[in-house]
């Protein structure tokens, strides 16, 4: 079996990955690893025979592909995040990343381990592979060709041991956290969805006017009284069903339609008026209730208001499900691909509906090559440059942090002019959980040997619980400043301190909900680029 993998790195890639998620599936009361038993099982294998290897483009490409679409998908929620909060994530990223510095020359002093062996150590610790390119490139500058070899094989020992733990530290400290500060996660997400809405169960009601706030009065002079969280859609005069706009006036005795959560319909029925006995929805005579796919690239980034639909027909879109979300619609919601859109229209306006939005679920299968294979070429391009700073210190952003700055950028602008940068929501996912698991594998499997070896000494062991021990009390300090003294939402924390891929998608796990990518993206700009430097610097007060 050895044998046939060692002749075969795709066979032993596909193998690592499949055992490894199936691992990381298995619960032991209510703790599983996820995806991030790809990695152990990847340095399991990786440690059976030093013939066991796969290309090293492998976890480079696995790498750009997950920090792309990551932040492809996040841009809206980080540039918005950095609108409220200013600069107070960048001085918190700041502080953990000091905080871990310190505490790996502090043991690099204690235990006596060389300047490249601490500085392998900070970087496995923080599970950071670009502050490990940072720390081989400040070598190769400071140590003469004879030497290079040796001393670039001391970082990657100490990164390889500490890694796992590294891993596994932040991944206990945040479920121990949790625990101790009984972090109810549904609760939280109830909060967080005022600002940063992210899919809640929809519902709509028909009530009868009578509350004099609607009486007489447009929609829009409602709601600037009123800024709930709702939709309306339908109204009826008269027996005369029509649909709702900003100027509809209803009278005392209309019905109306009100779409959004229970708990937001409940507050926003205060001021209508009673629930009426029949509900308006169930009749489909004239107007017809459809959820439609968006897959016209010429639909794709625009809002809603953009589109001037009821110029051109009788029609109201009232909720946009992305994913596994639902979104209440208003005139500011940015359509995707890959969005499908829950619309009141007249029959007669249906056909021409659907033409100008695709509905074509065959389209949202694939992905544009074109808009997908640019902006990562560019996200690269932009790794590749190296910035100087003063006292001779310089950095590159590597195959992560070039490919995540850029997507950032173009997931802002969703699109520039003909081109959508964009990709459907499922094909994002999907791209996401490959380059993610490459990405695990291919360091477990290049690790494995030197790990194995390693650990087999008292530097091994040494190595291997100090990684542990510089993200458990990293993880702990991040928590407890940002939860109980920044008071930032809980479920954002997981994602800040989840700065290695597996661990964020932990986080997402625990939490039930998607909110830890913010945090992610909020602090993976400053904390990829912090620590390229801290690592370098760190090298060289030992050295």
């Amino acid at each position: 079996m050895i044998d046939l993998l060692t002749t075969s790195p795709l066979l032993l890639l596909f193998t690592v990955m499949a055992l490894g998620y199936g691992l990381g599936e298995i619960k032991i009361r209510g703790f599983k690893l996820g995806v991030a038993a790809v990695l152990f099982v990847g340095l399991g294998f990786g440690a059976l025979d030093p013939r066991l290897e796969v290309p090293q483009l492998i976890v480079f490409l696995g790498l750009a592909i997950f920090v792309y679409t990551v932040g492809l998908s996040s841009a809206p929620a980080f540039f918005a995040s950095f609108r409220r909060n200013g600069f107070r994530d960048i001085y918190f990223a700041l502080g953990t990343i000091l905080l871990s510095a310190a505490l790996a020359y502090g043991i690099g002093v204690w235990l006596g381990f060389g300047a490249a062996t601490t500085g392998g150590l900070y970087a496995g610790a923080s599970t950071n592979t670009p502050a490990l390119a940072g720390l081989l490139d400040a070598i190769q500058k400071s140590v003469g060709a004879g030497t290079q070899d040796a001393v670039s094989q001391q970082a990657v020992v100490g990164y390889s041991l500490a890694y796992p733990l590294g891993v596994l530290g932040v991944m206990l400290g945040l479920f121990i956290l949790q625990r101790l500060y009984k972090i109810d996660y549904r609760e939280e997400f109830r909060r967080l969805q005022k600002d940063y809405p992210m899919g809640e169960e929809l519902i709509s009601r028909t009530f009868r006017v009578e509350h004099p706030d609607l009486v007489d009065r447009t929609i829009r002079e409602w709601r600037q009284q009123h800024p709930v969280s709702i939709a309306f859609g339908r109204s009826s005069h008269e027996g005369r069903t029509t649909l709702t706009t900003w100027d509809t006036c209803p009278v005392h005795g209309d019905l109306i339609v009100l779409v959004g959560s229970e708990e937001a319909i409940r507050e926003a029925a205060t001021f209508v008026g009673p629930p009426a006995e029949g509900q308006l929805n169930h009749d489909r005579s004239v107007f017809d209730v459809r959820r439609i796919f968006v897959s016209n690239d010429a639909i794709a980034g625009k809002s809603i208001a953009s589109l001037n639909l009821q110029e051109k027909f009788n029609v109201l879109i009232t909720r946009v499900q992305r994913g596994d979300m639902d979104l209440l619609a208003s005139g500011d919601t940015v359509l995707e691909l890959g969005d499908r859109i829950l619309l009141v229209a007249h029959r007669d306006d249906l056909p021409e509906v659907f033409r100008m939005f695709g509905n074509s679920y065959e389209a949202l299968s694939r992905i544009n090559l074109f808009s997908f294979g640019l902006g990562i070429t560019l996200g690269l391009l932009l790794g590749m440059v190296t910035f100087a700073l003063p006292g001779g210190y310089s950095f590159s952003l590597g195959f992560a942090g070039g490919p995540l700055i850029v997507a950032l950028l173009l997931g802002q602008l969703r699109r520039t002019g003909p081109i959508v940068w964009t990709l459907p929501y499922g094909a994002n996912l999907t791209l996401r959980q490959l380059g993610l698991i490459f990405l695990l594998a291919g360091i477990g499997i290049r690790s494995g040997q030197t790990f194995y070896q390693t650990l087999q000494t008292d530097l091994g062991l040494k190595l291997f619980l100090a990684g542990g021990v510089i993200a458990l009390v990293t993880t702990t300090a991040t928590i407890v400043i940002g939860y109980r003294i920044l008071r930032i939402p809980f479920s954002f924390l997981g994602g800040m301190v989840g700065s290695q891929p597996a661990v964020l998608e932990f986080a997402i796990e625990q939490a039930g909900n998607k909110y830890p990518a913010i945090g992610y993206t909020r602090m993976l700009p400053v904390v990829l680029i912090g620590k390229i430097l801290a690592v370098q610097l760190l090298y060289n007060l030992l050295n």
